[in-house]
């Protein structure tokens, strides 16, 4: 069994029975809560606000690994926080000009940080943050949906980006990963997957998630 960290995204899951899917999630052992915030512009998709988080949080007993593919996140870090996010994810593009500024700001509710890139986002435009935030999420498809096919490409950066993290930063992918590409990602340095659709609709969800590690 590796250690590496398995956060199941609820954008897969039956949105009538969210009670019902979380529990589920929990028992056939899944380590964190993916949720996919996204705000219909800086991705071509509406989803969930704070409100949702904050009920998420009653319910939950792993932590909530909370990625923001909004714009102007910065607005709204104090309500995902305060909805109790163990983790806030933003994207790079989203704030390009106040990227440290951002990270202090979830820091200072004592909240984890995370930084995002999507696909076509260089590497070596966020190397200068990669020690100051507690998580690096590599993209590995376009983000706004679920379902998408893996991008091998996206993963190779996860391998530009390894000699560069200095302390415990945790790199996270998301995006089609099933059993394969998750290998595929392990292999390169990742430590933490999201998983959507391939554990969901996995007739054997304590298998699907236990085949990622």
């Amino acid at each position: 069994m590796s250690n590496v960290i398995i956060s199941p995204s609820i954008l897969s899951s039956d949105f009538a029975n969210l009670e019902k899917e979380i529990k589920r999630l929990e028992e056939n052992g899944a380590d964190w809560l993916h949720i996919d915030v996204m705000d219909g512009h800086f991705v071509p998709n509406l989803t969930i606000g704070a409100p949702v988080v904050k009920a998420l949080k009653r319910i939950a007993s792993i932590p909530l690994d909370v990625h923001l593919m909004i714009d102007n996140p910065e607005k709204y870090i104090k309500d995902f926080a305060l909805a109790g996010s163990d983790i806030i994810t933003f994207h790079y593009e989203a704030v390009k000009n106040n990227v440290n500024e951002v990270i202090d700001l979830i820091k200072s509710y004592n909240v984890k940080a995370g930084l995002s890139v999507k696909p076509n986002t260089k590497i070596e435009e966020i190397i200068s943050y990669v020690n100051s935030v507690d998580l690096i999420l590599i993209m590995t498809v376009e983000p706004g949906f679920g379902g998408q096919k893996f991008i091998k490409e996206c993963a190779d950066k996860i391998k530009e980006l390894k000699p560069h993290i200095k302390n415990n930063t945790i790199l996270e992918a998301d995006g089609g990963i099933n059993k394969e590409t998750a290998q595929y990602c392990k292999d390169l340095g990742v430590n933490a997957l999201v998983a959507g659709n391939y554990i969901f609709s996995n007739n054997n969800m304590k298998e699907a998630i236990a085949s990622l590690r």
